[in-house]
Parts: structure tokens; C-alpha cells; sequence
């Protein structure tokens, strides 16, 4: 493996997603997040809520508890979907498959399928302990064509290269070209210094705070990753932005005295919306 040069993502190293006055929401991309099963439909939610507000065109929930809702309340502009007809939609810019997910066969079974299509994919979570556990679906990710995107901690990371955490923690550059170069995607290793790698950058993040040690952050930033992909960047651009701007919103709070305590990943979606409009607004 050839050694990288990290380089630490800068504020105009992001890329916003262009919006002209005569746009329609077909031009924005349409996003599916996949998860949500008994006892956690709230990671599936965090994660579609927050590719809706990061701004795309449509989103997406498939949730595969038994008692699932309906509608998202407080977002009914979410649109619920089982994972047949997500299979008929006419046309799917990114899913996110993993917030939530739980490890059923109809998990495992609907993790296989989706590795299998020509979309970009969002891996996260539940999907990357699967892809550890089961070695078919570690060989699918391996081979598939459309981009791919996965998005592990150091929990996760050290299941998927079969290694302890602590192996993780004492070298995470090298982690996380060892998993881009291993299943040949492109890798978000969470933490305090988020690191990013297509095995051709090695890109290091260094906004953000304890404040994200909360439930929910994670599944908060793959919807904006695939909110952007389906927007037109770039696996690697939607990768650095959302995590760059994931950490600038629990900055943000936090300097408004809303956090580090008690921060909640549904106010760091929020957050990132305004900065991301700032920045729109400013180019």
C-alpha cells in the first residue's frame, strides 16, 4: 500500500450543489434510505429527514419494522416505500442501506439485492456489520461497478479488516486505506479527526466536536452524503462536504451554547441546512 499525504479538508475544498431558478425537483436527485427495523425506525428517519433538508429532489424511506409508520409526521414530505416498490421506481440517484437495519434475513436478503444494482450506494452501520459477518456480501461489495460509499466508526472498521479496535485507533490513516483499497469504495472513518479515503486522497476533517458523540449523528450524516450524491457530486466531493459541514454545525451549536451537552442529531441536520444555504448564497 503506498503511503498518502493527509491533507486536511478546507472550507473551500467543499462543493454545493448548484441550484438554478427554473429547477424542478427531478433535478435534484432522488434519495432511498433502507433500515428501520423493530425497535430502531429512528435511525432510518434521522437519515432520510436529513437527506430531505441537505436538499434533495425526493427521498425515500423503506422501513422494515413490523409496526412501522405510515408517514413521517413531522416530515410527511418523506415518502414510505416497502422495498418491492422501491424495486419499480423509475429512477433512484443513491440509497442508503444500514441505519437501523438490524440483522434479519429480510435485512441480509435486502442488503444482497441492493449491493447487486447499478446505483451508488450509502453503506452504513447495520449493512457494515452484515458485510463483516458474511463474506458473500463482503465479495459483492468488492465487485460491484456503481460508486460506493461506506461509512464505518472504529467498532465497525475493525469487524470489516478483522483486527481489534485498538489496531484501528493506533494507525487510522492506514485503516481507512486499507478498507478503501480492500472493497475498492470510497471510506468515511468516523471520530474525532474523521478521515476520508478513495485510496487515491486521504483527506482528514477537522471541524466538530464531543458534541456528536450522540445517538443519531451517524445516521444524520450518511443522509446528506447521499442527499449529495443524488445532487451530482461526486462520491468523494459528497463525502468531504457532508462530513465537513456535519462537524461545522455541531461547531456552530456548540458556540451558541447549544451543546456539547445534550446536543441532538436532529438539530445538527438543522444546523447544516442554514450553513449549507449560507454558503449557496455566498457563491
Amino acid at each position: 500500500m503506498t503511503e498518502k499525504q493527509t491533507v486536511e479538508i478546507q472550507l473551500n475544498d467543499i462543493a454545493i450543489p448548484k441550484r438554478q431558478k427554473n429547477a424542478h425537483k427531478g433535478l435534484h436527485g432522488s434519495v432511498a434510505i433502507i433500515g428501520g427495523a423493530d425497535g430502531m425506525v429512528g435511525a432510518a428517519l434521522l437519515a432520510a429527514r436529513s437527506a430531505l433538508l441537505l436538499g434533495a429532489g425526493r427521498t425515500y424511506a423503506c422501513l422494515l419494522a413490523k409496526d412501522a409508520p405510515s408517514v413521517d409526521i413531522l416530515h410527511p414530505e418523506i415518502m414510505m416505500r416497502s422495498m418491492q416498490d422501491l424495486d419499480h421506481l423509475e429512477s433512484l440517484d443513491c440509497a442508503v442501506i444500514g441505519p437501523g437495519l438490524g440483522s434479519s434475513n429480510t435485512a441480509k436478503d435486502g442488503l444482497r439485492s441492493w449491493l447487486k444494482k447499478e446505483i451508488p450506494l450509502v453503506l452504513d452501520a447495520d449493512a457494515l456489520n452484515l458485510i463483516a459477518a458474511y463474506p458473500s456480501l463482503a465479495k459483492l461489495l468488492k465487485e460491484r461497478s456503481a460508486p460506493s460509499v461506506i461509512t464505518p466508526h472504529a467498532g465497525e472498521a475493525a469487524r470489516l479488516l478483522n483486527i481489534t479496535i485498538n489496531q484501528i485507533q493506533e494507525n487510522r490513516e492506514k485503516s481507512v486505506l486499507q478498507l478503501a483499497q480492500h472493497f475498492d469504495c470510497t471510506v468515511v472513518l468516523k471520530g474525532a479527526g474523521t478521515l476520508i479515503s478513495n485510496n487515491n486522497q486521504l483527506l482528514l476533517n477537522t471541524t466538530g466536536n464531543a458534541a456528536l458523540a450522540s445517538g443519531g449523528t451517524g445516521d444524520v450524516l450518511a443522509g446528506m452524503i447521499a442527499s449529495f450524491i443524488g445532487q451530482g457530486l461526486n462520491t468523494l466531493e459528497a463525502c468531504k462536504t457532508a462530513v465537513y459541514l456535519h462537524g461545522a454545525a455541531a461547531d456552530n451549536l456548540v458556540a451558541q451554547a447549544i451543546g456539547p451537552i445534550g446536543l441532538t442529531a436532529s438539530e445538527v441536520a438543522i444546523e447544516a441546512r442554514y450553513l449549507i444555504n449560507q454558503l449557496h448564497q455566498a457563491s
